[in-house]
């Protein structure tokens, strides 16, 4: 029992994040008081800011301040090639690497029959909508343009998790996807580097000798 009931009311309100429990939340509570008003401040209008103007694009699914996102509305990114992710998170990992020029699609989670996730929950409808002929990036409005002169989605790359959900999911897009005429690739699996091939398991090491390549 603490002397205030703001206090109380702050460190619960932090144990609701994920991965912080009660004396976690009671450290970054107790940091908040300590910290001067300003600093303290900054943070909460930066919780209220992207509670406000952070949304969802209604063309890849990303979060984004305005719609379409500035991603999916960049011109020197190949909409030809579009990669699909569970979310948004996974966009900002891809951007990191500064490896891929290309569009995404965010499914908003993965096939899970068991935690209640099926095919009408994802954002599978507006991933088949983007492969319709004449489909271009979607206006403000949100509805899909053929005169923004967008060109044809040529290659759809599966980069759903490596896991049971991730794989089922990778899988039941490749089956909608396959007749539609368009390339499907999955990211490759394998052994992530600094690691020692002892430590890895069988279903790694195998997907490593999946995925092999010439050497250049």
């Amino acid at each position: 029992m603490y002397s205030s009931k703001y206090l109380e009311l702050l460190i619960e309100e932090l144990t609701r994040l994920p991965s912080i429990g009660p004396k976690s939340a009671q450290r970054l509570a107790l940091h908040l008081l300590r910290v001067p008003r300003e600093e303290a401040l900054r943070l909460a209008e930066a919780i209220r800011a992207v509670k406000e103007r952070v949304r969802f694009c209604s063309v890849c699914g990303n979060f984004a301040e305005e719609d379409p996102c500035r991603l999916c509305l960049d011109p020197g990114r190949d909409g030809s090639v579009v990669c699909v992710v569970e979310q948004p998170g996974d966009v900002l990992a891809f951007e990191r690497t500064g490896q891929f020029r290309g569009r995404y699609h965010v499914l908003g989670g993965a096939l899970s029959p068991l935690d209640g996730t099926h095919p009408e929950q994802l954002r599978i409808q507006p991933l088949l909508e983007r492969l319709r002929p004449g489909a271009g990036v979607a206006g403000a409005t949100g509805v899909a343009d053929a005169r923004a002169g967008a060109p044809a989605i040529r290659e759809v790359i599966l980069a759903t998790n490596p896991n049971v959900a991730g794989e089922a999911t990778a899988l039941y897009l490749s089956k909608l996807l396959a007749p539609l005429g368009v390339r499907v690739t999955r990211i490759a699996r394998g052994v992530p580097m600094g690691s020692d091939l002892e430590y890895s398991d069988l279903v790694t090491l195998g997907r490593a000798l999946e995925g092999r390549r010439e050497v250049e």
